[in-house]
């Protein structure tokens, strides 16, 4: 049996994310991934099964690590401003870092197949149970955990996904948008 290789797998992982990004999932073929990762269609098949397989479980870990990313900032923060400024700022910062990765996730967020994998991701838990302790401390509002990830995420994708505005006016309407979110969500 043949050993697996980590620079193998992330060379493999790199490639779709291209391809899948550029030509689509039906245009993406194992050869192409192989091609693309400098491997063997063979070597593609030690790692995954079959292309949804390799969709799936590389869409779950690219998809976990915004959350991890975004929590290992949070440092020991515990005050309510400081947890909504580190978290827009970080996740602005996260799609800019990691553009590509971003768009394959987030391309893929509402595909009905990877839709039955939501609950079993442990990073969103994780923010669930933080935002449930702030609720429970009576810093957050009672609001949704659903509705309180869409107040801080979406208009911050919103915000670095705009091609029509420079990074200087980022920059000015993600301050805004932290002190939006603040008298939003934070009970004074």
């Amino acid at each position: 049996m043949r050993r697996k290789d980590d620079e193998k797998k992330q060379s493999i992982k790199e490639a779709v994310i291209k391809l899948i990004l550029k030509e689509g999932f039906h245009g993406t073929s194992i050869s192409k991934i192989a091609k693309e990762a400098g491997v063997s269609p063979a070597t593609v098949y030690i790692y995954y099964e079959n292309k949804e397989v390799m969709l799936q479980d590389i869409y779950r870990e690219y998809s976990e690590d915004v959350f991890y990313y975004l929590l290992d900032k949070l440092n020991n923060c515990n005050k309510g401003e400081k947890i909504i400024e580190v978290l827009v700022r970080e996740y602005y910062l996260y799609i800019n870092d990691n553009n590509e990765i971003f768009h394959f996730v987030d391309q893929f967020a509402s595909c009905p197949a990877l839709a039955n994998q939501c609950s079993a991701r442990n990073g969103i838990s994780i923010l669930n149970n933080l935002f449930d302790e702030m609720k429970k401390r009576g810093v957050f509002k009672d609001f949704e955990n659903d509705n309180l990830r869409a107040i801080l995420f979406y208009p911050t994708k919103s915000i670095v996904m705009n091609s029509c505005i420079d990074n200087d006016k980022k920059i000015e309407l993600l301050n805004e948008l932290i002190e939006i979110i603040q008298d939003a969500i934070l009970i004074k």
